[in-house]
């Protein structure tokens, strides 16, 4: 299995990183950024090891939870796309889909 971050993703990570940016350290963030990231790994040993995202159903996309963090995914074939990372303190309606 290959792990790969849409465009889409890398750009909703980057933004919710910068968003908590002005509230915590510059550790912190880092933290909560590794979290992410290692989580999102765990994919590689158990891809549909995450819950199916019910807001994204009709595009059989599953979630994995850091945090306050969805990670949102699709396992195709022999590779796993992270489509979407998530704040789930956002409106729903925002996750792309």
């Amino acid at each position: 299995m290959k792990l790969v971050y849409t465009e889409q993703a890398l750009v909703s990570f980057e933004e919710a990183l910068e968003f908590i940016a002005l509230d915590v350290s510059y550790e912190k963030l880092i933290e909560i950024r590794d979290k992410i990231l290692d989580t999102a790994d765990t994919l590689l040993l158990q891809p549909f090891s995450g819950q199916r995202e019910y807001l994204l159903e009709h595009l059989d996309h599953r979630r994995l939870v850091e945090g306050h963090y969805k990670i949102i995914y699709r396992v195709v074939d022999e590779y796993i796309y992270i489509t979407d990372i998530f704040d789930s303190r956002q409106d729903p309606a925002k996750m792309k889909g």
